[in-house]
């Protein structure tokens, strides 16, 4: 029981500070305030997983290393890889079974589906050193406080309830979209229909509902989001196609000129 409200606790606090991280980040990439994630909320669940990974492998003994730096290094891999698995099993949960695709690092080097990538592992790896010498050494004592001020179970059985809302209005949403992607066979980029939404509506954007629930609002959304990727995909296509003309010609052009050469120097 102590274990489970422990790692209850965990998952709350690194699901909200991951929507607050993500919040700025994106208000500083973006210029503009944005809900991010896939919940109404301020809950991102990925960070929640992420923080109880992080703790549990904290644990994790290997002693057996005698470097204490490379002991402490191959520790941050191993909890970079294991936060990367549940980024990547997350991502094509929702890829497959919701035709939803949440993010997307298909433009990062090294990208596997574009659900994750080594940049982003790396940056994992330092968020595990992070925690492991500056939050988890001193989160002990607090959880062991928090668990035995029976008071405070409340509080984190109100979010968790909040949270199962929050879930059921979210997954009622994902399901139309899912229907919507079937039908075109498409998956929908859950961050580009968000922007999508705020430019063809021309109105001040939502920020915790910025998609429409309403099913012919929401229906009309996805079209006009479809007719856009189709229009991004069409012009992304004819500028592959003019590059490779360019190129091609330019082969041509160099064939050319050695030829030209060849003949000239054999006039001579």
């Amino acid at each position: 029981m102590m274990i489970f409200l422990k790692l209850a606790f965990l998952f709350s606090v690194g699901s909200l500070l991951g929507w607050c991280i993500e919040v700025v980040f994106r208000r500083f990439a973006h210029k503009k305030w944005i809900n991010p994630g896939f919940l109404v909320g301020p809950c991102l669940p990925l960070y929640g997983f992420s923080l109880v990974s992080l703790y549990l492998l904290a644990h994790i003994d290997v002693s057996f290393i005698e470097n204490p730096i490379t002991e402490k290094i191959v520790l941050f891999i191993i909890m970079a890889i294991c936060i990367t698995v549940v980024e990547y099993i997350a991502g094509l949960v929702f890829i497959k079974g919701m035709k939803i695709k949440l993010w997307d690092y298909s433009d990062r080097w090294g990208n596997i589906q574009g659900i994750i990538c080594p940049l982003f592992t790396f940056f994992w790896m330092l968020l595990s050193a992070v925690y492991y010498f500056l939050v988890h050494p001193y989160i002990l004592d607090e959880l062991d406080w928090f668990v035995h001020h029976i008071e405070f179970s409340f509080v984190i059985g109100m979010y968790y309830g909040i949270l199962v809302v929050d879930v059921i209005h979210s997954f009622k949403v994902a399901d139309r979209i899912r229907k919507f992607a079937t039908e075109k066979q498409i998956v929908v980029r859950l961050e580009n229909f968000k922007a999508s939404v705020e430019k063809e509506k021309k109105e001040h954007f939502k920020f915790l509902f910025p998609i429409h629930t309403e099913i012919s609002t929401m229906r009309s959304d996805l079209e006009a989001y479809y007719e856009s990727e189709k229009i991004k995909l069409e012009q992304k296509k004819a500028k592959f196609e003019e590059k490779a003309a360019m190129k091609a010609q330019a082969k041509l052009d160099k064939i050319k000129s050695k030829k030209s050469r060849k003949n000239e120097g054999e006039e001579k």
